[in-house]
């Protein structure tokens, strides 16, 4: 009896509807943008190949690569730009080879500031005053 009970609530909980999430719905406010270029130059046997991209709504890409690199690593350089919905420009300038990694270049990514920066007075006085204290103490520690 209680496994019939049992095997009931399991059912009545299985079939519950999901209650939380629900999947977008098609036909909604995406339009088409047309492709009005894609042009493509495959790899060939070197490793050198090249795509240049532009859509209807402004986004232009433009890539291309060699196997130049150690062991025939593939470098690559390219652009991409489009516009912001607010109108603002946007262009990437990027080069990616086996020495300096993916080096990205624009306006719009931050720049970190200029290193060495100056080290704040109060941590040199810190540091005078750790190496001071550690002179003046008579116990040497060891950490064996």
């Amino acid at each position: 009896m209680n496994a019939i009970i049992f095997t009931c609530l399991l059912a009545v909980a299985a079939a519950r509807p999901d209650s939380g999430y629900s999947a977008p719905r098609s036909g909604g406010a995406s339009r088409e943008v047309p492709i009005l270029r894609d042009d493509r130059v495959y790899p060939s046997a070197a490793g050198q190949y090249s795509t240049d991209t532009e859509t209807g709504d402004g986004i232009v890409i433009s890539e291309s690569g060699y196997g130049s690199g150690p062991d025939g690593a593939v470098e690559t350089q390219g652009t991409i730009r489009f516009t912001h919905p607010d109108g603002t420009p946007f262009e990437l300038k990027f080069v990616a080879d086996a020495a300096g990694g993916y080096q990205p270049e624009s306006a719009a990514l931050p720049v970190a500031p200029a290193f060495p920066h100056p080290i704040p007075q109060f941590v040199l006085d810190q540091i005078a005053f750790a190496a001071t204290q550690r002179d003046n103490s008579d116990e040497r520690r060891s950490y064996n």
